[in-house]
């Protein structure tokens, strides 16, 4: 059993935290939202007032935060420069970002925690979430690695490590780009059919099966009954939120431009989300929901 803060108890963070308490870990948790807090209490967590809290005494410190800058305050202090949970931690605890920020905030926790820290996105969405079968990507050290890996292997079913610190991040940016535009293909892909008069399980049961077969169509397809979990069954209810897919194809973006990469593809993609999400409002929807706009219902 290994002590373990929480924070961040949202959508995503949570289900983590119930699988780690069903391990038999004890956890403290904390988030801003009380009633988020309240659920992982009756689960069985222990209450923190704060963050620097829930990391006191702690073996180890999970955070799922919506951005770089959030993951960034609680962890460093207030503007990155004193305090914080790396300064409320023991020498030893290590911390684990399960959030997915931009790569050179995920580098400078590495740098100036002055603990073991490694970046660990997600993929998997709520359901992985849910069902303890999220892939988490790390960056960080080989000891930093091995250590998380003793408590990531309660939340998931691949625990891999891409590199060092900020590693993860850039293959969780690479996933999250191709999912999103293969979602995009997909949902053109699908309305054409079903404006030529072919169904949609006619072509899933063809497309499943071949060259064209990808996770967009036969893990989470964006119509309904086709796949059973996915939120297209449930009128588009998140699932992954697709204002969280357009910032994840913002910070995909970044790398591109680092790497000096001319994104013609991702960068579609990119304006596609925004479209959907700034313009039309509908960032509250599922990402795959983005077949509302591919039909001109939004």
């Amino acid at each position: 059993m290994a002590r373990i803060g929480f924070v961040g108890l949202g959508t995503m963070g949570l289900p983590m935290a119930r699988n780690l308490l069903k391990a038999g870990h004890q956890v403290t948790g904390f988030d801003l939202n009380a009633a988020s807090l309240d659920a992982a209490v009756a689960a069985g967590a222990i209450r923190a007032g704060s963050a620097d809290e829930a990391a006191r005494g702690q073996d180890f410190v999970v955070t799922m935060l919506p951005m770089g800058r959030h993951v960034r305050e609680v962890v460093l202090g207030p503007g990155g420069n004193a305090g914080g949970m790396a300064a409320a931690s023991d020498p030893g605890t290590v911390f684990i970002d399960c959030s997915t920020i931009d790569v050179a905030t995920a580098r400078e926790l590495a740098e100036r925690a002055g603990r073991p820290v490694v970046d660990a996105p997600v993929s998997g969405g709520q359901m992985g979430a849910e069902n303890g079968t999220l892939t988490f990507m790390v960056g960080g050290t080989q000891e930093a690695f091995e250590a998380a890996a003793t408590v990531l292997k309660d939340m998931g079913k691949a625990i891999i490590r891409c590199g060092d610190a900020g590693a993860g991040q850039i293959v969780k940016a690479c996933n999250n780009m191709m999912l999103a535009a293969s979602m995009i293909a997909t949902c053109e892909a699908l309305v054409m059919a079903e404006r030529l008069g072919v169904s949609h399980q006619a072509v899933f049961d063809v497309v499943g099966r071949s060259t064209g077969q990808c996770f967009a169509l036969t893990g989470y397809a964006p119509v309904p009954g086709l796949v059973p979990a996915s939120p297209a069954n449930r009128d588009y209810r998140p699932g992954f939120a697709a204002a969280l897919m357009l910032k994840d194809l913002g910070l995909a973006q970044e790398g591109m431009r680092d790497a000096g990469v001319d994104s013609q593809i991702g960068g579609k993609a990119l304006e596609f989300y925004r479209r959907f999400v700034e313009a039309k409002g509908q960032g509250g929807l599922d990402f795959s929901g983005i077949i509302r706009q591919v039909r001109g219902e939004v």
